[in-house]
């Protein structure tokens, strides 16, 4: 039998290839040249990348425990441990912050990595050492993180705050910017004075702010009310790099502890009244106070369960449920029309986590990240770091997430 060549326009194969998830691809890059140049190219990573966020296609979940686990959102059955390129033995890494199927995570202020968990690539960030402030007290220090895009430049940067409060009551904060498109750290100068104020151990224990809320090309965080201000929320322009207070909506009940959230792109306030209901608002159009417009409410009732803490992860295809986190160890479908919810059992996951989403991409890392030595380690070794984390474990240490 002759073989046959099937030799298909580029915009068609463009279009069918456009619709395949990133393993498929990956593999598909052997096919051709064509096709490997194709698939690597700048235009077809963006259309790829737009059509997954468009159709809410390729999305997974990360969750984090001890270890890291993915599972695919469309089915969320079965999770799978997957392994940061990050040198975690006596530590646990922390994700705090996933865009365009990149994953920022840490597991120190010297070790930050970004990731693409799809094609295994990171960029391990450069050293940045945290500059004490003056003087003979050595104050105590608190980290605070965000990572998100700028589009008008066409890269990614982390944030770095560190909030330095002395013995003798003393404030102060240090923030740096890193970029990838230069691989190095530069440091803001002119910061608001309430930067200083972001910590507050009982508010970030429970509501876990440590970590930016990007939105519409900022990262936010919330100044809870004390030391004479009142609750704020804090925005960080990725592009400006300046901050900013964005204005909250008017016509809300007092009495609730703030929380932020995003949803489909949208910054939302997430209005806690005392574990007994959360309403959750949703900025339409960034910046503008008139456009928060209150989506949906969740109580106990509604759930048929008592809890703390209430984070939206994400709509459904059809948009008529909710994916809810709650108090960092379950998820459930939350039926915006019917009011009620179903918990979601996930073979393999850990008993408790914190989780996000992220879309699977080709998006590359530069620098180092694009080399051989990104793969993931050898199994042996893996087995290994997991033996010296469960014996450590097993001698009653317990670290509460």
């Amino acid at each position: 039998m002759p073989n046959l060549k099937l030799d298909l326009p580029s915009d068609v194969t463009t279009d069918i290839l456009c619709q395949l998830p990133v393993k498929t691809l990956l593999r598909f890059r052997c096919v051709s040249k064509r096709w490997c140049s194709q698939i690597d190219g700048p235009d077809f990573i963006k259309l790829h990348l737009s059509r997954s966020l468009a159709t809410k296609s390729n999305l997974s979940l990360v969750l984090r425990n001890w270890y890291l686990y993915s599972v695919e959102f469309d089915s969320l059955r079965t999770a799978t441990e997957i392994n940061p390129p990050l040198n975690v033995i006596w530590g646990i890494t922390d994700v705090f912050g996933s865009c365009n199927g990149l994953v920022a995570v840490c597991n120190s202020e010297e070790e930050i990595v970004l990731w693409n968990p799809s094609t295994r690539k990171h960029q391990r960030l450069p050293t940045m050492p945290v500059e004490d402030p003056k003087g003979d007290v050595k104050p105590r220090r608190y980290t605070f993180y965000g990572f998100g895009p700028d589009p008008i430049s066409d890269d990614y940067k982390v944030v770095r705050m560190v909030q330095f409060v002395g013995d003798n009551g003393f404030f102060s904060a240090e923030v740096k910017v890193y970029s990838l498109k230069t691989n190095s750290w530069r440091g803001i100068k002119e910061l608001p004075y309430y930067i200083r104020y972001l910590f507050q151990l009982g508010y970030l224990l429970f509501y876990r702010r440590g970590y930016g809320t990007l939105a519409s090309g900022a990262l936010h965080w919330v100044v809870p009310a004390g030391f004479g201000l009142l609750c704020m929320i804090v925005a960080f322009d990725l592009v400006a790099e300046e901050f900013r207070i964005v204005p909250q909506p008017d016509h809300v009940d007092p009495g609730f502890e703030m929380d932020l959230g995003a949803l489909e792109g949208c910054l939302c306030m997430l209005c806690n009244y005392g574990g007994d209901f959360v309403d959750v608002w949703a900025m339409k159009e960034y910046g503008l106070k008139e456009s928060w417009t209150k989506l949906f409410k969740v109580s106990q009732s509604s759930l048929n369960r008592r809890f703390g803490q209430v984070m939206p992860l994400a709509y459904s295809k059809s948009g008529d449920k909710v994916l809810l986190e709650l108090d960092k160890d379950k998820l459930l479908w939350y039926d915006l029309r019917r009011r009620s919810a179903k918990k979601v059992r996930i073979e393999g996951a850990p008993n408790s986590f914190d989780a996000a989403v992220y879309v699977e991409s080709l998006v590359p890392l530069g620098g180092g990240g694009m080399n051989r030595k990104t793969r993931q380690p050898p199994e042996e070794k893996k087995k290994s770091n997991r033996k010296k984390m469960d014996d450590f474990l097993s001698k009653g240490f317990k670290l509460a997430l």
